[in-house]
């Protein structure tokens, strides 16, 4: 096959083809898709003919032409107004962009169905994934559509749906007394034994490209204008920096004109890795010590991607910020009393930090905000 892509190394600006199973580049740093070609404005047309899912924008994604997506039609999940929030923080626009009502419950489809797609392309016929939870039932559940082996390995106080859900689809699931990090050990250590792919957040390039359709997404719905802010809930990264690389390729094509969004990242006060690393000005993440916090997402102690989201936040004069437990899930709960959106705690987080954003004069009323869900709700309890 001949690709309509190359691989760029993050790092170092190593280059290589898109052929076999790509994995992280020559120094250890992610790999970013880069498109030979990149349709024209004109082809906005076609979308009128397609699907109301992620596949409707295949020019901007890692498929040939005569390629079948592994897909169970993730994508085109809805942006939701927001009333009530606008009215208590005195916002003229707030949106929420509900990604729990993906196939799998997250935004976590998305960046599968392109993994498993190329990885099934190429012959994989087994994969395996740390997760800290949604990412494990995204895995399952796509790795099952395309009739492969699945082993998860996940953190022993993982939410008990979230487990059900895994074993649900199929998968083997593998419990442990730990964190992420130690889950991504153990699943490297699988994949090196048996020869299944290991499809961990970033150490394979195409789940960036499956996220980056949250923003391409954004786009669209709001008639190919981008807003002023967008409050993401952070732990891997992989949402962000899609978005990230997603408003740069349209801005390029000249598909969207004018400013591109200002990007908050919001972590938990007991995991927060990227806010300390953006604070101190440093170019990199470092371990955080003891990873605590409910909201399973966000507990990702040493991101693969921290360079990236930090380049990222920068390059577009955004903001890391943190917010506790007890904020987050009020937030959720709000999300659900008010505006009847089954908000997960990492989506809580999300309207926590606009709260704080708001209140400390950074978002001011004009501004347009889209707050991200990122699952829902009911995998958590």
């Amino acid at each position: 096959m001949t690709f309509a892509w190359s691989l760029i190394c993050s790092a170092s600006g190593e280059e290589h083809d898109a052929s076999g199973l790509p994995t992280v580049s020559s120094v250890g740093e992610p790999w970013l898709v880069r498109y030979s070609s990149v349709p024209r404005v004109e082809d906005k047309a076609l979308l009128g003919t397609r699907a109301w899912d992620m596949w409707r924008y295949r020019e901007w994604l890692p498929i040939g032409s005569d390629e079948d997506p592994v897909s169970l039609g993730e994508g085109g999940t809805p942006m939701l107004r927001a009333p009530s929030i606008e009215r208590a923080l005195g916002l003229d626009t707030v949106w929420v962009k509900d990604e729990g009502q993906n196939p799998c419950g997250s935004f976590k489809s998305r960046g599968m169905s392109a993994a498993v797609t190329r990885a099934v392309m190429a012959g994989v016929e087994s994969f395996t994934a740390p997760t800290a939870g949604n990412a494990g039932v995204a895995l399952s559940a796509y790795g099952s559509r395309a009739g492969a082996k699945v082993r998860i390995y996940a953190p022993e106080e993982t939410p008990p749906r979230i487990k059900e859900q895994i074993r649900l689809f199929g998968a083997e699931l593998h419990l442990l007394d730990g964190h992420i990090g130690d889950c991504g050990k153990a699943a490297r250590a699988f994949a090196a034994e048996t020869g299944a792919f290991d499809v961990s957040t970033l150490r394979e390039p195409y789940r960036i490209e499956g996220k980056k359709t949250m923003g391409i997404e954004v786009a669209e719905q709001l008639g190919w204008r981008l807003p002023d802010c967008i409050i993401y809930p952070t732990g891997g990264g992989t949402g962000l920096i899609g978005m990230w690389k997603a408003f740069n390729e349209l801005r390029d094509a000249g598909w969207v004109t004018g400013k591109l969004p200002r990007l908050f990242s919001v972590q938990a006060t007991g995991c927060a890795p990227v806010v300390r690393a953006f604070n101190d000005g440093a170019a990199s993440t470092e371990a955080w010590p003891d990873p605590k916090t409910v909201a399973s997402g966000l507990r990702v102690p040493n991101p693969i991607g921290g360079k990236l989201m930090l380049r990222a936040l920068r390059e577009c004069g955004g903001v890391a910020l943190s917010v506790t437990d007890a904020q987050l899930e009020d937030a959720a709960r709000r999300l659900a009393e008010q505006e009847g959106i089954d908000a997960c705690p990492e989506g809580g987080a999300a309207l926590a930090a606009l709260e704080r954003l708001t209140a400390d004069g950074v978002i001011e009323s004009e501004h347009s905000v889209v707050l991200f869900n990122t699952g829902a709700g009911w995998l958590y309890h």
